[in-house]
């Protein structure tokens, strides 16, 4: 087997640890690299408690039936705690992913001294939830080879990690960070630098929503939380958001939120011009043959029949089919 190259994750937070556990998993050698001054007893406690938490979500893995129990010691095996004195641990690194607190000036001081450290070939990649690429990249040297790569919690188990170029990130950098997180089993999508991501976007506006039926009384935590789960959750596992409103058609979701707009006396539910621009040029979803996405040259029978067998194999996985009553 070809020896893999060694993934760094700079800083020994939340996310670094989780990011080692999905590069160890894959069989990648990973260090985490302290960049505080500790003396020899801070390090050593800092190491441990690191260390104790990867190994708690390896073995965690291992309970759920991923692996054998024996092979949790193969796996923490490939991850090592190291100093940032330790020069070999970025310079010899493929992809180094920084996972600082989120303070701009921390990130850009230690941004600038991994990447003078780092082998000119590195791809550098912050894992910032709120700071833009663009913000953080000057401090970077060689700046082409740096972008944002945003997971979501927990990093070792979510599949979605969100790529953001910067103005000057080189292409090649994003098609091969790209390639690294598929190979670990990542599903990577790219996106523009805006605030908020993709993800992050459109589930603050859920969970604000969800906390305002509780304040107004709609129904209980317990019942919204059962909604979302066996409701939303649920259907857009199978459809994505943007497929979903084709799929119902984008003439329910304009005239829908009109509505709401309306009773409920607030412009968040306004529809944005982009639906009532399809609505004008009758781009309305499968109805029309053309929404979001184009149905021209798709069979739409098969199509149709295809998610609806996602939908039961979904819910046959979560328990949540009966038989039939024939009698």
């Amino acid at each position: 087997m070809t020896e893999r190259p060694t993934i760094v994750c700079a800083g020994c937070g939340r996310m670094a640890r989780g990011i080692a556990v999905a590069f160890a998993y894959a069989g990648y050698p990973v260090n985490i690299v302290d960049f505080k001054v500790r003396d020899a007893m801070d390090f050593a406690r800092t190491t441990a408690e690191t260390l104790g938490e990867v190994r708690a979500i390896v073995s965690s893995l291992g309970r759920v039936g991923l692996f054998a129990e024996s092979d949790i010691e193969k796996i923490m095996a490939r991850v090592s705690v190291v100093r940032e004195s330790n020069a070999s641990a970025l310079a010899a690194a493929a992809v180094i992913f920084e996972c600082l607190p989120e303070v701009i000036e921390l990130k850009r001081e230690v941004l600038a001294r991994i990447s003078r450290q780092a082998g000119p070939q590195t791809i550098i990649a912050s894992t910032t939830s709120t700071i833009l690429v663009d913000d953080l990249s000057s401090a970077v040297v060689n700046s082409s080879r740096f972008l944002n790569s945003h997971y979501l919690n927990p990093a070792f188990l979510v599949p979605l990690v969100e790529i953001s170029p910067g103005r000057g990130t080189a292409s090649v950098i994003v098609e091969q960070l790209k390639a690294v997180l598929e190979g670990i089993g990542k599903v990577p999508v790219i996106c523009a630098a805006q605030p908020g991501y993709i993800v992050p976007r459109i589930q603050g506006l859920a969970m604000n929503e969800a906390a305002r039926l509780v304040q107004d009384g709609v129904a209980s935590a317990a019942e919204i939380d059962k909604a979302i789960k066996y409701g939303f959750g649920i259907r857009f596992a199978v459809l994505g958001l943007l497929e979903f409103i084709d799929w119902g058609g984008g003439d329910i979701l304009y005239y829908g939120t009109r509505y709401l707009t309306r009773a409920l006396g607030s412009d968040r539910y306004a529809p944005p011009e982009i639906v009532e621009q399809n609505m004008r040029n009758g781009r309305i979803g499968l109805k029309s043959r053309k929404g979001f996405f184009d149905y021209e040259n798709i069979d739409l029978e098969t199509y149709r029949s295809d998610r609806l067998r996602d939908f039961v194999r979904l819910l046959e996985h979560f328990g949540l089919i009966r038989p039939p009553v024939l009698s």
